[in-house]
């Protein structure tokens, strides 16, 4: 999968190398200043890849889709982006998956079918920074959230609770997530006391959330896969029957469509699972950052072709990332050589699961000033210091140096 993007929003000339392709790999991280399109790009991703699930599913067919304006005021509206357009409409979109490639230029949408290999319909979720917000109400049920994502995002939050059927462990602070369903509140239970998620602190409301609707989705689609039986050819007549007769249907209007052959598609079993988180680590001390990372690499690793997509201020974010990178390439040297005594003090360290293979890893660095990305380059997979967020500690540090300078001068 990969994506180019020039003249959208904050995005200006795109990226610099590749012919301007941004590649989505299985962790592709964005990061950047504020307003530099982190969340662009991200949204823009999530769209297109929503998009081709619901092509290949039969939600919709590609003449559908293609009608003038569909692209801009249907779909773009969900995460807000129908207004990115410029004034001198030179506005570039090309958009590359596994099924379908969408190009939208000189105000066209273009749908190309390519059908690169075997397609999994994935379970696409969109985790927007503002997901505190439903952890802060008690009764979130009765808001009328103007943001659809949010909106989708608590309906995903709310099947996570209902799940859970025993506490749950959580990896900071050694607490445990229960869930009284009675009174429809999650609490959180430490060793001496218990207390609402309401009630808690903002890096909880941010992070419990986020936590519970990985996992739950994780295993949702983990169990799905495993008991995943394909339909037969007889049932696949059967479904192309019945998506043909809803489409020729003149009584139906076209979301009344959508909406039908949506609920006849829930014959496809979701195999992947694909996570678009932003700032994972919003309110959280750098220790517990490093734990909702951990959580979610480990989960994006269970199933090969999961996808986990980040935007993130964080310098600690990019120092975790490149200690899972060295853990993973450590531990492929002391298998080869098969050294146990290492592999056992590794494992020690950081669990198999939650390494990263350089191979399978993008970071790409924003510059809200001309409106450019830059793939960050690395050292043996490492990805380099100078990038955007440690060279802002590094200016910290040297402006503190001058202080001390004037400070012997006192």
């Amino acid at each position: 999968m990969k994506i180019r993007i020039r003249n959208f929003g904050p995005i200006k000339d795109g990226l610099q190398e590749n012919d301007g392709w941004i590649d989505i790999t299985k962790h592709t991280i964005f990061i950047g200043n504020q307003g530099s399109g982190k969340s662009t790009v991200a949204k823009l991703i999530s769209t297109f890849m929503w998009i081709e699930k619901a092509l290949t599913r039969g939600d919709f067919d590609e003449k559908w889709l293609m009608k003038k304006n569909r692209f801009r005021n249907h779909f773009l509206t969900y995460h807000r982006l129908e207004n990115y357009f410029p004034i001198n409409n030179k506005t570039l979109i090309d958009y590359r998956g596994d099924a379908y490639r969408f190009i939208y230029e000189n105000d066209v949408f273009k749908v190309i079918t390519i059908l690169d290999g075997d397609y999994s319909l994935p379970q696409i979720m969109y985790i927007p920074s503002e997901r505190n917000f439903i952890s802060y109400v008690k009764t979130p049920n009765e808001l009328k959230l103007s943001s659809e994502a949010l909106n989708e995002f608590l309906t995903e939050f709310n099947n996570a609770k209902g799940a859970l059927k025993n506490a749950v462990h959580f990896p900071i602070n050694n607490l445990s997530i229960e869930y009284d369903k009675l009174n429809d509140v999650v609490n959180l239970k430490g060793s001496d006391y218990k207390v609402f998620l309401t009630e808690s602190s903002s890096g909880f409301q941010s992070s419990i959330p986020l936590f519970l609707v990985t996992n739950y989705l994780t295993n949702s689609v983990t169990t799905k896969a495993n008991n995943r039986e394909p339909m037969s050819i007889d049932e696949q007549l059967r479904f192309k029957y019945n998506v043909d007769k809803i489409w020729a249907d003149e009584n139906l209007t076209d979301e009344q469509k959508r909406i039908a052959i949506s609920t006849l598609s829930n014959k496809f079993n979701k195999e992947v699972f694909f996570n678009i988180v932003e700032e994972p680590e919003q309110n959280l001390f750098p220790d517990s950052q490093l734990e909702i990372i951990k959580n979610l690499i480990f989960n994006n690793n269970i199933i090969r072709g999961n996808k986990l997509i980040i935007t993130s201020h964080s310098p600690y974010l990019m120092s975790f990332l490149g200690v899972m990178i060295e853990a993973y390439s450590l531990f492929k040297k002391a298998e080869k050589l098969n050294n146990k005594q290492v592999l056992e003090k590794l494992l020690e360290i950081l669990p198999s699961e939650v390494m990263i293979d350089p191979n399978d890893i993008s970071i790409y660095e924003m510059n809200e000033e001309n409106g450019t990305l830059k793939l960050l380059p690395d050292f043996e997979g490492i990805p380099s210091d100078e990038n955007f967020l440690n060279l802002g500690l590094k200016n910290s540090s040297n402006i503190f140096d001058q202080l001390l300078e004037l400070e012997e001068e006192l």
